[in-house]
């Protein structure tokens, strides 16, 4: 990796750190989000400094190139992000429908005391 190639993803590491404390800061993002984004943006700026780390974990999962360690662990977040916000998704969508049921119900009981 050329010292071009280190500063930038250095500076993308902080920058991303920055934009995601800004966001919890702003009350954009929930801290409960928060921390695997600064664990990300964190580990990309390590990894830009001391590029001997993503050398040697090449060589321990027998990849060809740097890049396709990055490449792969990039698309592991990505799948672990997703799966993640599939579980949240997943629950809010029950939570929505047990209180729609609940509103209905309720509603139900209101109405026929409205019509006495």
């Amino acid at each position: 990796m050329t010292a071009h190639q280190r500063i930038v993803a250095f500076v993308l590491g902080v920058g991303l750190f920055l934009f995601i404390v800004e966001l919890v800061r702003r009350r954009k993002l929930q801290e409960e989000y928060s921390l695997l984004w600064l664990i990300t943006g964190a580990t990309i700026a390590v990894l830009a400094v001391w590029h001997e780390i993503v050398v040697e974990i090449t060589r321990l999962i027998g990849a060809a190139l740097p890049m396709s360690t990055l490449f792969f662990f990039g698309l592991l977040f990505l799948i672990v992000i997703n799966l993640h916000y599939s579980v949240k998704i997943s629950g809010l969508s029950r939570r929505v429908k047990d209180l729609t049921q609940e509103l209905a119900l309720l509603r139900q009981r209101l109405e026929p005391e409205a019509d006495e």
